[in-house]
């Protein structure tokens, strides 16, 4: 057996040695002895203890270990593929180095730059970009664009105002002050749905395009505004000139004579 296995067999021998131990009573006290008993193990035996030894020694080693024990021991990595690598901007001819303009911009910024781009003031350009700003009422109010007050939406503003006179049976807030047409506001017509029944829609040719034509037209039928008018004339006339003209006139139609009798 050679010097570096018989070491090894000492280092790790109490792995795989057969120890036997015998009790001596002495005077002073019982007393443990050890033998090792290798007389019956052959070379081939030791071999195979020593083998054993060495796969269980290596078995607990870590790699740091194993690698600082071996040091001729090799690993193998494997191949990175990076694939299809892109082509280089800038090539080396020589002395030469160039630079491929083609690849410097994307086709878009290309196009953009090669086409005919208008110059614009910048002043001017902010100046149009807050009017077209302020010409809405923005995204969280649907876009409404600025009022255009023309005399007929100005009439029919008028008319909203003064509505709690439109109809004695229904009574409105009152608004007081003079009107003022909104900042932003928009005319829409009104569309029947499929489900409205159609004795509930009003006839095309009774249809207006205007408050002031409905106004007029409900006018025509019922009177009630000449009527007022009427009324609030003969109580503002009551007792004067005029008031008195007009009963002298009631007089002669009816053929009564002042001092007849």
């Amino acid at each position: 057996m050679s010097r570096a296995n018989f070491e090894l067999l000492l280092r790790f021998g109490h792995h795989f040695f057969l120890l036997s131990t015998h009790r001596r009573t002495t005077n002073t006290g019982p007393r443990i002895g050890f033998a090792i008993m290798d007389a019956d193990l052959s070379d081939d035996q030791i071999e195979e203890l020593l083998a054993r030894a060495t796969a269980r020694l290596q078995r607990k080693q870590t790699p740091q270990q194993l690698a600082i024990s071996n040091p001729t021991q090799t690993f193998n990595f494997p191949k990175l593929n990076a694939g299809k690598l892109e082509k280089p901007y800038i090539t080396t001819k020589g002395d030469i180095v160039s630079v491929d303009a083609k690849r410097l911009l994307e086709e878009k910024e290309r196009k953009g730059a090669n086409g005919i781009r208008k110059v614009e003031d910048p002043v001017t350009a902010k100046k149009a970009a807050l009017e077209a700003k302020k010409a809405t009422a923005g995204t969280s109010w649907f876009n409404l664009p600025r009022t255009d007050l023309t005399p007929q939406l100005k009439r029919d503003l008028q008319l909203l105002k003064m509505r709690n006179v439109l109809d004695p049976h229904r009574h409105y807030k009152k608004d007081g002050g003079k009107m003022k047409a909104p900042e932003y506001s928009q005319v829409g017509t009104i569309i029947e749905g499929p489900t409205e029944f159609f004795t509930g829609r009003i006839e095309n040719k009774q249809r207006k395009k205007t408050f002031v034509e409905e106004v007029l037209a409900g006018e025509q039928e019922t009177g009630r505004f000449k009527k007022k008018y009427g009324e609030l004339q003969g109580r503002k006339t009551s007792g004067k000139k005029a008031f008195y003209k007009a009963m002298k006139a009631n007089r002669k139609v009816g053929g009564v004579k002042k001092g007849s009798g």
